[in-house]
């Protein structure tokens, strides 16, 4: 790996010229072109009677798949360019040109679905066998059955050329809130402004007088935004619920459950499994608690770490680290993850006008991804980057499928990404020099627990109650602070002195349009995950050939066949969610038991 590593990502290869490129702009042209061409021969489209007619669609769905890929590659590279820099104008408004082609291509592959929709069965069945057609032909049964739990193709298409300046203007609308967020914080340096991104980063500090004054104003920045936040919120709920009416569909679950392509059973018993296993994480808190000198943690002791490791952990280091554990599971894992580093395909350097958070995305058309996040030499951010880096890989082993197939769901997409954090935490934790730095890397394991067994169960609960609430009328930003707090308290089990009311405005999650209820997935992909690495634990080397097959169907198969098909699971019973819950309160008894003289 060359040394040393930039800190910045390299997005030159892809379009020069950042916001400004004449090569991304003459791309948009042409594919706003092949929309269009596309529009005409979906128009002229009509449902094959018999076998033989079905040939003259394969030209269709190949220029569907074209257009797909480039639209994907296009909102990535906007994605990226504005978060490096939400300053970025230009950025912004790239962004609303690929919304609207984005929109216009989304109405004429409903028109498209529509001639799915009304092909005859029997044609059907034999036009899915077609060896040109049959790996695509889950992904287009797919389509076929949704089409027909939607509205009319007419209907469907106004609805999304109505999102661009309704439902995805409102998401963009939230970013511009973002972007004005500046924090007051004063350090030797002197007194500076934060963005939210370096704000954020602070309330991990190790220095509680640092978290506590960094929460209060945080809290406090939110709250100065909560009623532009909670328009923003309304007004996107508001749109998902009348379009599911329009579609006649009652559960505000259906969605995000049919894009997860999961089953509402399988996702209840992995809540019960979790709500059962809730007791441990209880008293690792209220050890926590003891250990820091508090009566009882508040939200942004949560997160504050116990025990000492060894310091900042410089860049260069954490690369290093994070490909010597991947090269322990998987050579090629190890690989795939050195290219990024010396291909310059991660961003992470410490800098005003950034967006907060860390996120991965790939590039179609390029083969390439880019990984996203703010670096400061924590363990939690050493494990965001072997997070992405699951991510990028997951891509990688799809890269050469047809576009289609390439279209995996979050929670899978969570999976991949997980299983590489847990690698690298899990062995981190085992080769420690000593119980100090040992109790602080097995501590920052069990924070993620934590986070997805309560946080992320919280803002599922908050979710789901706001949209109920919302049926009935807008609901104020006072109101959301209370649902948002009653569900921390609920998921936290009551443990907590102090909670965070305005987490639903400082949370992007709950501003994405692309994936409704941004939170379940997460969980789901961290048990999941971490069931699979109890199985790798178990089988050995030979597990990594296994879990790179896993990955690349998750594109053409429900998660439940998924693992019927790779592992011999049955998800909807709990033995395999209870077996990842079992490792995770492993971590926890040790964690109990390496502190008991500390309390």
């Amino acid at each position: 790996m060359k040394q040393p590593l930039s800190l910045t990502w390299e997005l030159e290869s892809i379009f020069p010229g950042g916001s400004a490129s004449p090569q991304f702009e003459s791309f948009l042209d042409r594919l706003a072109s092949d929309i269009e061409n596309l529009r005409g021969q979906v128009a002229a489209a009509t449902a094959p009677a018999e076998l033989a007619a079905t040939k003259a669609l394969d030209s269709v769905i190949e220029l569907l798949q074209s257009c797909a890929g480039r639209l994907t590659q296009a909102a990535e590279f906007t994605g990226c360019l504005g978060a490096q820099n939400q300053l970025d104008k230009g950025a912004v408004r790239l962004s609303s040109k690929v919304t609207g082609l984005r929109a216009g291509y989304e109405g004429i592959s409903s028109a498209f679905d529509n001639v799915l929709r009304q092909t005859p069965d029997a044609v059907w069945t034999e036009w899915m066998a077609r060896p040109e057609i049959a790996p695509l032909s889950f992904v287009l049964s797919e389509s076929r059955d949704l089409a027909r739990e939607k509205m009319s193709p007419e209907l469907e298409s106004l609805a999304l050329e109505l999102a661009v300046d309704g439902y995805h203007g409102w998401s963009e609308h939230y970013e511009t809130i973002v972007g004005g967020i500046q924090i007051p914080f004063e350090d030797e340096e002197g007194l500076k402004l934060l963005s939210a991104g370096q704000a954020f980063n602070k309330l991990a500090d190790e220095n509680p007088e640092v978290r506590s004054t960094m929460f209060r104003k945080w809290e406090e920045a939110w709250g100065g935004a909560a009623d532009y936040c909670a328009d923003t919120l309304n007004h996107l709920a508001g749109f998902r619920l009348k379009l599911y009416k329009g579609r006649g569909w009652e559960d505000v679950l259906k969605e995000p459950l049919g894009i997860n392509r999961m089953s509402r059973e399988t996702l209840d018993v992995m809540w019960e499994v979790i709500t059962k296993s809730k007791p441990a994480l209880v008293s690792y808190l209220k050890r926590k608690a003891e250990i820091l000198g508090l009566e009882s943690l508040a939200w942004v002791d949560v997160d504050a770490p116990v025990g000492k490791s060894s310091g900042k952990i410089p860049y260069e280091q954490a690369a290093d680290d994070i490909v010597t554990q991947f090269r322990k599971f998987s050579p090629k894992l190890a690989d795939f993850a050195e290219r990024a580093f010396d291909k310059d395909w991660i961003e992470v350097e410490d800098r005003a006008a950034k967006r907060p958070g860390g996120f991965c995305v790939s590039f179609p058309e390029s083969k390439e991804s880019r990984i996203f996040m703010t670096y400061s030499g924590t363990p939690s951010n050493v494990s965001t980057l072997a997070h992405e880096l699951g991510h990028a890989y997951h891509s990688f082993l799809l890269e050469d499928q047809p576009l289609f197939n390439q279209n995996y769901a979050m929670n899978v997409a969570e999976t991949a990404s997980t299983f590489a954090e847990v690698i690298v935490s899990d062995a981190q934790v085992k080769s420690a020099s000593d119980s100090e730095e040992k109790l602080a890397l097995l501590e920052a394991k069990i924070q993620n627990s934590v986070a997805f067994f309560m946080n992320i169960h919280a803002r599922f609960l908050f979710e789901t109650r706001f949209y109920e609430k919302r049926k009935a009328g807008l609901v104020s930003s006072e109101e959301l602070s209370a649902l948002m707090e009653e569900a921390q308290k609920e998921a936290f089990c009551g443990v907590l002195s102090e909670y965070h009311p305005h987490f639903w405005a400082s949370k992007l999650h709950f501003y994405i349009t692309d994936v409704p209820f941004y939170n379940f997935p997460y969980t789901v992909g961290y048990m999941f995950s971490t069931g699979l690495y109890r199985l790798a634990l178990q089988e050995g080397a030979s597990f990594a050939d296994k879990y790179d097959s896993l990955l690349q169907d998750t594109g053409v198969m429900t998660l439940e066949n998924l693992v019927s098909k790779h592992l011999g699971v049955d998800l909807s019973k709990p033995d395999f969610w209870q077996g990842a819950a079992d490792l995770i309160v492993a971590d926890i008894n040790e964690f109990l038991e390496m502190t008991q003289q500390r309390s």
